[in-house]
């Protein structure tokens, strides 16, 4: 059992306990539990199998309760208490609470009233009529709930976060040609830049709402308009994306940012706060309990400095410490895109790349690098026309003749002699030590044999890193973001032997990949490994990937130091050699 099966486990118990009607204390407590076991870098598994339960002991909002359940989880696959919450209602009344607008109160009033334990029984109920005869709910409610489950329905739908680029700077584009708007931003989960995003949510401060939502709702490329609000609007997509928007007072825009930003457990633990304070965060503002007087809102950074902090950077909002670390002045500085001085996994046509050294190295200077590494496959991967060692050696002389050009130009950009090696499936690599030790970089990566079991993979990996002939192990899980699963590895023994041998771990800036992820960078800070952020460019197209790259470091933490591609060439070249 891995953390996010942890995680989901107190999920459930808290959502049982509240439909049942439990005490607020416990169902709180479980939830917590769950958000802190959901966002540990570290696998909960690995630190039990290393030490016990004192390997459990010191994570902040884990008691000793949970404890005992967490360790009841890993020695067995289940909780005793999750099991008989299940045994004492229907399952499917835990669907039922997903739909907007249905909280486990309601959901355990409908189930007591009329029977219905799950998603097509609500269904059946609100289109017969049945729910607005209850007291408390009505007409508008039962409307409201069958519209929550068709929402709910495309929610489900989970878009790469390189496919919502594009609309969300579509609606931008699109939205900004109403006059009179001051202010317009995404939210939510795509604003912390999530890998995958359910929705798209959009926020706008202007003087004329109902101009912007007749705009909006306009939009091309809408396949339905599922509400049409004053204030509030949702559409779907014709690619089943759902795009909500929201227009505001300005004085409201930065409090109504940050409470839609998210996520929900860096809001309730900033809501805790201000509570303590004497203060209440809503979206409309920050307020004095007592008087309800207005206090801030306008700006996002006042709403962080109403309640004694400094504004916390959207990625990192996901309750790992970074409240504490705000309070405490320890925020880190995190990386940005202007931080990169090159990169370190590119492919040319001499592999399975469309453009030439050439043509991806002008690509490379314009966007104002100072090196990239050539870093075609090794001949393991046939299909992408891999090298073997005869084309390796032909490369690094063109390579060098291309070096040599640039300095008679004067132009101070250098391309590195490098390769993508394959990790076979024993462990050794796929280019002989005497070619690998030509070069300026060697990035290794796993290319098959991916169904192999945990110690066999981590053992596999290990022993490339222990050649002394790696610098960057690549996209070091191997996964494929909603099409293959990563393969099962030890990240965390890896990382232990990589930081011995001083060899980085890359994360892989393609969109699809995005791996190392971001819960794997923050372990890599911990553990003190550097990390390459490199964007696996098959095209010229692909360097503007970066992006993505550095966003996903930013939500593990990382910082300039911590990033190999933020140094200058001459500093990178002493650590590339001190590595291999």
């Amino acid at each position: 059992m891995e953390n996010g099966d942890i995680a989901n486990v107190f999920f459930e118990i808290a959502d049982l306990l509240e439909i049942k009607g439990g005490d607020t204390f416990r169902i709180r407590s479980y939830r917590n539990a769950g958000m802190v076991v959901e966002g540990l870098p570290e696998s909960l598994k690995t630190l039990y199998a290393g030490s016990g339960e004192d390997g459990l002991k010191g994570i902040p909002g884990i008691g000793e309760s949970t404890r005992k359940k967490i360790i009841e989880l890993l020695t067995t696959g289940r909780c005793a208490y999750h099991r008989e919450l299940l045994a004492e209602m229907p399952h499917g009344m835990l669907d039922m609470i997903k739909v907007s607008g249905l909280g486990p109160k309601k959901a355990a009033v409908l189930h007591k009233e009329l029977g219905v334990s799950d998603i097509e029984g609500l269904v059946r109920a609100a289109e017969a009529g049945l729910i607005s005869g209850i007291r408390g709910f009505g007409e508008t409610t039962e409307q409201k709930i069958l519209r929550g489950i068709r929402e709910l329905k495309t929610r489900s739908l989970q878009f790469k976060l390189s496919a919502v680029v594009p609309y969300e700077r579509s609606f931008a584009r699109y939205l900004g040609e109403v006059p009179g708007i001051t202010d317009i931003a995404p939210s939510g989960s795509y604003r912390r830049w999530k890998e995958t995003v359910g929705d798209l949510d959009i926020l706008v401060a202007c003087t004329d709402a109902s101009s912007v939502m007749d705009r909006f709702v306009k939009h091309p490329d809408i396949a339905e308009v599922v509400s049409k609000g004053e204030t509030k609007s949702t559409v779907v997509l014709a690619s089943g994306l759902q795009v909500d928007i929201r227009v505001l007072d300005k004085r409201s825009f930065g409090s109504a940012l940050q409470y839609f930003t998210g996520s929900k457990s860096h809001n309730v633990a900033l809501r805790e706060r201000a509570r303590r304070m004497g203060l209440k965060i809503s979206e409309y503002g920050v307020f004095r309990e007592k008087g309800e007087v207005w206090i801030a809102g306008e700006r996002e950074e006042d709403v962080y400095r109403a309640v004694g902090l400094p504004w916390i950077p959207p990625e990192l909002r996901e309750n790992r410490g970074e409240i504490e670390a705000a309070e405490e002045g320890r925020l880190p500085r995190l990386i940005e895109r202007a931080d990169i001085r090159g990169d370190l996994h590119v492919h040319t046509k001499e592999s399975d790349g469309t453009y030439t050294l050439d043509q991806m190295a002008e690509a490379a200077m314009k966007l104002g690098y100072e090196y990239i590494a050539v870093t075609d496959h090794s001949k393991a991967v046939g299909i992408a026309r891999g090298l073997d060692e005869a084309r390796l050696m032909a490369q690094i002389r063109a390579v060098d003749e291309f070096n040599d050009r640039m300095k008679r130009q004067g132009r101070k950009f250098r391309a590195l002699k490098a390769t993508e090696v394959d990790i076979r499936a024993d462990g050794t690599l796929d280019h002989p030590a005497r070619a690998l030790k030509k070069l300026d970089c060697v990035v290794a990566s796993v290319h098959s044999s991916f169904r192999m079991g945990m110690e066999e993979m981590t053992a596999r990996v290990i022993k490339a890193v222990r050649t002394g002939l790696v610098n960057i192990i690549g996209h070091p899980t191997g996964r494929l973001i909603g099409e293959r699963e990563p393969y099962q590895i030890n990240l965390e023994k890896v990382m232990d032997e990589a930081k011995r041998y001083g060899v980085a771990m890359e994360l892989n800036a393609y969109p699809d990949r995005l791996d190392l992820n971001d819960v794997h960078c923050l372990l890599a800070k911990q553990r003190g490994v550097q990390v390459a952020v490199s964007t696996d460019s098959h095209s010229i197209h692909h360097l503007d990937n970066m992006a993505y790259g550095i966003h996903t470091a930013r939500r593990g933490w990382l910082e300039k130091k911590d990033v190999l591609n933020a140094m200058p060439l001459k500093g990178l070249m002493k650590v590339l050699k001190r590595q291999g």
